[in-house]
């Protein structure tokens, strides 16, 4: 019986064995209502009122308090925290010495010496394995997603998010919202309660995300609702939220490059082999049974603009040579939009006879947890990977975020997404189906052009 990652590699053979054959289903399901009304309507509110998001169920938070909170977060982390005022947020960007991602996660600063990063689950193990092992002088604290924990979680998270978001926290407040710089944070009182509010915005709507113990989320969540009800604010369901970051171009997914490589062998062997990351899937057109063909560097996926060498921390030497060779440079991150007339195609063949293309799932079309396509030229070439894909009604197409050559990132370029795998494998998501070949045009991530000025603009926060 496998103890930990490490063996049940071994057990399986490999890794992307293991990865590859795994029978956990790609997204798991939390206490988040799927739908409120339908998901399409959801969608179409965040960009035409507001929207109230519950994000209280499938992230996973890490709480780590202590004299040497700082120091693990610096050690660890490609961005500066030289600048990381209290109630303030980052995003968190870990690699290991290969200069390979690991992932990413929301990291808050509550005190001076108190800090809770908020996210999935690759990132927050990473830092815990970090303050467990690295003899750091911190406390720390986990609650994982609601589908891997029993009872409520510690606290409730939730956003108002959407062009008409502020006018619904002005009446939730009773008060005009204090001027909050992006990410940001205040402490606001609702109901009666202290909340903490963090300045955010999704595809670069005004919001606020809003954060307290779960035995005040009735009380602030009513009022919120109360609040909305005159602005039409809608609720939104558990498969609309998981698309959300199609229009806004962050990259939920990329495989954590802790399944090999010497670096990490430590963190396999600390990881138990009934922890979420040693039981997830991987999948998709794109088939390697070389990891390393799967991971990306923190450049790749947009992360060189707050990737900082004003401090020592893992990878940093890996990162600096990517930058002197041109490698910092290879790879672009954006949005594909897939043409409508092969999805439809694909699509359609659920109604003729015979082995037809992998079912597409709606809204998002994932069928492993990390869900790679190839990429090709008209040649047949690999020149990308695209990893996160489904439908938006803002848009009315099927978009995924994708990584790939530079040379091809210009927008309106047109290349070609395998879909479907390889050969089938056991994974219960996946029937027997052939790959297709789908027609895809490159544009800019994220793909709303507001989205991309206030990121940019914001860029030094990281």
């Amino acid at each position: 019986m496998a103890r930990n990652l490490e063996d049940a590699i071994t057990e399986a053979g490999s890794a992307h064995t293991l990865l590859w054959e795994s029978q956990s289903p790609p997204i798991v399901s939390t206490p988040v209502t799927p739908e409120f009304t339908n998901w399409r309507d959801e969608q179409l509110a965040w960009r035409r009122t507001s929207v109230l998001f519950d994000q209280s169920h499938h992230m996973a938070d890490l709480n780590i308090k202590g004299p040497d909170a700082l120091k693990l977060i610096r050690d660890t982390a490609v961005n500066s925290v030289e600048y990381f005022p209290v109630d303030a947020a980052k995003q968190y960007v870990a690699a290991t010495e290969e200069g390979h991602l690991i992932g990413d996660n929301i990291l808050f600063r509550n005190e001076e010496d108190e800090f809770q990063a908020v996210g999935i689950p690759p990132s927050i193990n990473w830092l815990q394995y970090h303050a467990e092992t690295g003899g750091y002088d911190v406390e720390i604290w986990r609650d994982n997603p609601s589908y891997a924990r029993a009872g409520n979680p510690k606290v409730y998270r939730y956003e108002v998010q959407g062009p008409g978001a502020i006018d619904v926290i002005r009446d939730a407040l009773g008060d005009e919202p204090p001027t909050v710089k992006f990410f940001h944070g205040a402490r606001f009182t609702i109901a009666g309660k202290t909340v903490r509010a963090l300045r955010h915005g999704m595809a670069a709507e005004p919001g606020f995300e809003f954060v307290g113990p779960w035995e005040d989320r009735d009380a602030v969540v009513d009022a919120l609702v109360a609040a909305g009800e005159k602005h039409g604010m809608v609720k939104v369901g558990g498969r609309a939220y998981l698309t959300n970051s199609l229009e806004s171009g962050w990259l939920p997914r990329p495989l954590p490059a802790f399944y090999s490589g010497a670096s990490t062998a430590g963190f396999r062997q600390w990881l138990a082999a009934d922890e979420i990351d040693a039981t997830v899937s991987l999948g998709g057109s794109l088939y390697s049974e070389e990891l390393e063909d799967y991971y990306f560097s923190p450049y790749d996926v947009g992360y060189g603009r707050i990737t900082k060498f004003d401090h020592d921390f893992i990878g940093r030497s890996a990162l600096e040579q990517q930058v002197a060779s041109g490698r910092a440079e290879a790879n672009r991150k954006v949005t594909l939009v897939w043409n409508g007339d092969d999805v439809e195609k694909a699509f359609g063949s659920l109604f003729h006879d015979g082995v037809g293309a992998k079912f597409f799932n709606l809204p998002i079309a994932h069928f492993a947890t990390y869900h790679y396509d190839r990429v090709e030229n008209s040649s047949g070439a690999l020149i990308g990977r695209s990893t996160h894909t489904g439908y938006s009604a803002n848009e009315r197409s099927v978009l995924s975020v994708a990584v790939v050559d530079a040379s091809v990132a210009e927008p309106g370029t047109e290349v070609t997404v395998v879909w479907g795998e390889p050969t089938p494998s056991s994974k219960p998501a996946v029937e027997d189906h052939v790959q297709v070949k789908i027609r895809a045009t490159v544009q800019p991530a994220p793909l709303v052009a507001k989205a991309r000025a206030e990121y940019r603009s914001n860029a030094g926060l990281g």
